[in-house]
């Protein structure tokens, strides 16, 4: 395992919570001057939820709490997104509904809530949640086999079904790749592309003949839109081309698989996101079926960056699960991410 020189090492900041961390995120800001983050939080001595926008402080860097939410239920999944330069937090719950939290920005304040009771969209927990880029459409998965789309309309929030597998096929993570297409994940590191131009279902599957796992994580460059990146169960991180479709690109995980890449971890990846932060050479010289760098994190406590062809960097290691992560988009440098063991850590990497 490649360990970061000290001249690399990223600066680690710890924040306990005293509460069981669900899921973190980076908020938009309109101001330059202010960091926000959004935490999903479970009290299990009260057995309650709730979701708090924190504002970041400088030299020392320091959290604090601005405006609190109660939840129905724990959040099963989190992402935030900007409609309108109105940042906009979407959350999901193990009892199956979407709750849509508006923020207002300058004074990091929860502002409204337009919800999707439970029932409506899952019978079970939604697995994941996604919401396209600078929209206010988001995309709903779960192990129940259905897929909706939900957006936000003027009376409230709008959904209809895309697809019902009854059961038969469970979906674990989801991801835009445009307007009209993206990308699902489930059991036997399946992945699914789909295209809202032809209804009926996936218009192309990848179905793994080498290991029998799940698909936690799905990202896809918007430069890249026929790559797929998944992370999954035993360390696999895997590339789906969608030009060459039952050939994936393994970059870590699966003992005795064809890849030059050591794996970074053993166990569950949690979370899997290209990371804009790591110049891989000249980018625009690439070709287009090199998979660009990415960051994992895992069930055995590794926060690593990883690179085809090269070795991995570790750039936090837990003694506990690092359940998810993201990056800062306007400051990539800069990760924030929930540790199993109540507390959150943000890493500074300028």
């Amino acid at each position: 395992m490649a360990i970061v020189s000290p001249q690399q090492q990223p600066q680690i900041h710890r924040f306990p919570q005293f509460k069981y961390v669900d899921g973190v995120r980076w908020l938009s800001s309109l101001s330059t001057f202010s960091r926000l983050a959004v935490i999903a939080l479970f009290d299990s001595d009260s057995d309650s939820s709730s979701i708090e926008i924190h504002s970041l402080t400088q030299k020392p860097l320091d959290i604090a709490p601005h405006s609190t939410w109660t939840s129905p239920s724990r959040v099963s999944s989190l992402k935030t997104s900007q409609l309108y330069q109105n940042p906009l937090v979407f959350a999901s719950t193990y009892t199956g509904s979407l709750h849509v939290l508006s923020v207002e920005p300058m004074e990091a304040t929860l502002d409204s809530e337009l919800s999707v009771p439970e029932k409506m969209l899952h019978d079970r927990p939604i697995s994941c949640v996604d919401v396209m880029d600078g929209g206010g459409e988001c995309l709903t998965v779960s192990e129940d086999g259905r897929v909706n789309l939900v957006s936000i309309g003027e009376s409230g929030l709008n959904y209809s079904r895309i697809f019902d597998s009854n059961g038969l096929v469970s979906y674990t993570a989801v991801k835009w790749a445009s307007p009209t297409e993206f990308a699902t994940g489930g059991c036997g590191f399946s992945l699914q592309w789909w295209d809202q131009r032809k209804p009926g279902g996936a218009v192309s599957q990848f179905k793994a003949d080498w290991a029998s796992g799940i698909v936690h994580g799905i990202d896809i460059h918007p430069s890249r839109k026929h790559t797929c990146l998944a992370g999954g169960s035993f360390g696999t991180v895997f590339a789906w081309d969608l030009r060459s479709q039952q050939q994936p690109i393994i970059l870590s995980g699966l003992e005795g698989s064809k890849t030059s890449n050591p794996s970074p971890c053993e166990s569950e990846v949690w979370e899997v996101h290209y990371d804009p932060y790591i110049k891989s050479g000249n980018l625009g010289g690439m070709s287009s079926s090199q998979i660009l760098p990415a960051m994992i994190c895992s069930e055995d406590g590794i926060l690593t960056s990883i690179e085809q062809g090269k070795q991995p960097v570790d750039l936090l290691a837990e003694p506990c699960a690092i359940n998810g992560f993201d990056i800062d988009r306007h400051h990539p440098s800069e990760v924030i991410c929930n540790l199993e063991w109540e507390s959150i850590a943000i890493l500074s990497r300028s």
